[in-house]
């Protein structure tokens, strides 16, 4: 389990320090989901210094990488800082970073093995990841043989250099208008596994895009003008996008780095891809089937969303009196069971009439009834609490319930 976070300034002015410190402390936020390296990427600096080439790449993006906790990322930002002399004054009225911290799957702790991952020295595509890549070494063995190099051991880094292949393939055969959504909505065809991934790329400067599939990722909203929407365009993201306010856009694995900033956000769908571009948000339908039988790049498909109010204060995610967060969660074991049953247990007039009213399934009982088995997947502590909850539910039913593992699950074709 991995962490991403992403930050987007659009028509608001913000300095270098400012953005790395949004960074830093919303990989703190995430850092229960991983801690034994991080990385983030900047941009340097803007456009060709010259301006006499319309057609030149803006300046290579910043990549810092670490092995150990976000402090030592910190740490060794703030040494390289100090020996490159770059400048953390300089603003931004538009500027797009992305971060990472990680739990080691593939390859140990180690800069090179850090997110984000690279397409290559030029930094063209740059990408943060969240989950696995099954399918990950079939795709380097190909890539490999059209010239690309590896310098992780990481499942992650055939993806941004999967998206460069895109890329320049598509310029090749003269398309010269492909767009930045097009590019990952082919690489996202072409992966397998559970993901969350946020990418950033010099051919799209000031752009990022989100996309995932089983792991969590969630965009916060925040508008800075003084007529901030109001009533039913409050939430609707088209009018967001067209009113041409400045704004800040959070992506974020976990919802709770991004409260302490806005609580309009939208939790991203599976096979969904979210663009941000020029203030706007453009929300994306993956197609697996567009694009199999022609070499062309397909036009995305648009999708209609609202964004959601957060239901989270910035206290309930601090340590407060505690040490750590793990005796925080300990002490709040009754009051989080209070909460999630809240609602469900339902009393009557008679003390003796009680029932258990479970929304989720109340749409699915019939269809449960008549089912043979039931199965729990779950990975980790989420796969122990159904092992412990089996023969409860066995003894009630009277259905044999079976147990798998969420990773190997997703890929098997099972009967």
């Amino acid at each position: 389990m991995c962490g991403i976070f992403a930050y987007l300034n659009y028509n608001v002015s913000r300095d270098r320090r400012y953005i790395l410190e949004i960074l830093f402390n919303g990989l703190r936020r995430l850092e229960y989901r991983g801690y034994d390296s991080a990385g983030i990427s900047i941009d340097s600096c803007f456009g060709d210094p010259s301006g006499n080439d319309p057609n030149s790449l803006p300046p290579r993006p910043l990549v810092f990488r670490q092995e150990g906790n976000i402090e030592s990322l910190v740490k060794s930002v703030d040494k390289e800082v100090a020996s490159t002399e770059l400048n953390l004054d300089e603003s931004f009225y538009v500027h797009a970073g992305i971060a990472h911290t990680r739990w080691a799957t593939h390859g140990e702790p180690s800069p090179k093995n850090s997110h984000p991952q690279t397409s290559g020295a030029k930094n063209e595509f740059l990408v943060v990841h969240n989950g696995i890549i099954t399918n990950y070494e079939v795709f380097k063995e190909t890539l490999v043989r059209h010239g690309f190099s590896f310098e992780s051991e990481t499942d992650t880094e055939v993806i941004p250099k999967l998206a460069k292949y895109v890329f320049d393939r598509a310029n090749e055969e003269g398309d010269q208008t492909v767009t930045f959504s097009q590019v990952v909505l082919e690489v996202m065809r072409h992966l397998e596994g559970a993901y969350a991934l946020i990418f950033k790329s010099r051919h799209y400067p000031n752009e990022l895009i989100a996309c995932k599939r089983g792991s969590p990722l969630v965009l916060g909203v925040k508008e800075l003008s003084e007529g901030t929407s109001t009533g039913a365009s409050f939430l609707d993201l088209k009018f967001l996008s067209e009113n041409g306010h400045p704004k800040e856009f959070f992506l974020s694995s976990d919802a709770s780095a991004l409260v302490e900033h806005t609580k309009r956000v939208l939790v991203i769908e599976d096979g969904e891809l979210v663009h941000l571009k020029e203030g706007s948000v453009s929300v994306l339908k993956y197609d697996s089937d567009k694009g199999k039988h022609g070499t062309a790049l397909s036009r995305p498909l648009s999708v209609q969303r609202a964004l959601s109010i957060l239901e989270m204060e910035v206290e309930q995610i601090n340590k407060g009196k505690y040490e750590h967060y793990m005796q925080k969660e300990i002490h709040e074991q009754s009051e989080s069971l209070t909460t999630t049953m809240r609602g469900r247990l339902i009393r009557g007039g008679s003390c003796k009439a009680k029932t258990v009213l479970l929304g989720g399934l109340k749409d699915h009982l019939k269809t449960i009834r008549r089912s043979r088995r039931i199965v729990f997947i779950g990975c980790g502590t989420s796969y122990n609490a159904a092992l412990a909850a089996r023969p409860i539910l066995e003894e009630l039913s009277g259905v044999p319930v079976t147990m798998e593992i969420a990773s190997d699950l997703v890929d098997r074709q099972g009967p």
